[in-house]
């Protein structure tokens, strides 16, 4: 099992990564808007069982650079790092308004909803870059991997269900607190932050 030291980090940069705007808390505000929070749980069903294939293949992936290739691994840590100094950068300099353009379907059935769901995690770049990057530090080599990815999976699962469920039940409120005055853009930049020290940390250890 990780650390306490380990979740103590893990945790609050998850949620901060989950809360922020994208492209699954898009969706899951405009079916809350659409068709309601009781329908739209099964479009959050389907993602976060995608968020959990994403997050277990890119841990394996990693995982075989650990054990077989040390070197690579090594620059794969710097890049990793580098880019996520360069998302949280972006991210601290984002702007400030949500974009909720896109259209929901109120005929989705409740398997097309579980679809849409899980293709759009897995279909986003950013979360594949976002594991790659985030999750190989957390895992330490000198123990059995497989808990320790089933417990940050089941916190990525968590976190990803908690903040859609927020902005799926926020609605209207919640696009209307957001664009007001600087909110997001402070979202943003405690995001970004994390983001940079992770990146640091990635590099360095």
């Amino acid at each position: 099992m990780p650390t306490f030291a380990t979740l103590a980090v893990f945790i609050p940069t998850m949620f901060f990564i989950s809360i922020t705007p994208g492209m699954c808390m898009t969706l899951a505000m405009t079916l809350g808007l659409k068709i309601g929070l009781r329908r739209a749980l099964w479009m959050m069903l389907g993602e976060v069982f995608g968020v959990a294939v994403v997050s277990v293949s890119a841990v394996m992936g990693a995982a075989t650079l650990m054990l077989n290739y040390p070197s690579l691994f090594t620059w794969f840590k710097w890049i990793g790092g580098l880019y996520l100094i360069y998302l949280g950068l972006k991210m601290y300099w984002a702007g400030r308004h949500l974009s909720l353009n896109s259209k929901a379907d109120v005929t989705l059935s409740r398997y097309a909803l579980m679809s849409q769901g899980f293709i759009t995690a897995i279909a986003n770049p950013k979360g594949w870059a976002f594991m790659l990057s985030i999750l190989p530090p957390f895992i330490d080599t000198n123990r059995p991997i497989t808990f320790q990815l089933l417990v940050l999976v089941v916190i990525i699962m968590l976190s990803e269900f908690a903040c859609m469920l927020i902005y799926a039940s926020g609605g209207r409120g919640l696009k209307t607190l957001l664009n007001k005055g600087n909110n997001i853009r402070w979202m943003n930049a405690i995001s970004g932050t994390l983001l940079i020290g992770v990146g640091v940390w990635l590099a360095l250890s």
